[in-house]
């Protein structure tokens, strides 16, 4: 599986990285900005998205509604992966069409079967 991490924390991506490429055998490519990661999402076309709700700029939201609008990238599966994602926002984002809400700070070592578990749901 590729995934497609947007987050604008470095650290963040890199320890996402390390958790899904590692434990989760997975492929991983990243972007530090929403419309970064719109524009990887179009070229690299990823099996899922991994999406951060607080990013300056282009944040989670605006980015989410991007990739909905864009044909080549509309049916990306797309989980936000967030420090704001309690009970309400969480119900939010999945009833704008998110595919899951992950929170941070998040468990490495079960992150990539989480992961699976929302997309095979």
């Amino acid at each position: 599986m590729k995934a497609l991490v947007i987050d604008d924390e470095e650290e963040v991506r890199q320890f996402v990285q390390l958790s899904l490429e590692t434990v989760g055998g997975m492929t991983v490519i990243e972007a530090s900005t929403g419309e970064e990661g719109v524009d990887r999402a179009r070229r690299d076309r990823p099996d899922f998205i991994l999406l951060d709700m607080m990013m300056p700029g282009m944040d989670g939201a605006a980015t989410f509604s991007a990739l909905r609008a864009s044909a080549d990238t509309s049916e990306i599966p797309v989980v936000f992966l967030t420090s704001k994602a309690i009970a309400p926002d969480g119900r939010r984002l999945e009833d704008l069409g998110a595919d899951g809400v992950l929170r941070k700070p998040f468990d490495p070592m079960t992150l990539a079967s989480d992961i699976r578990t929302i997309l095979t749901a």
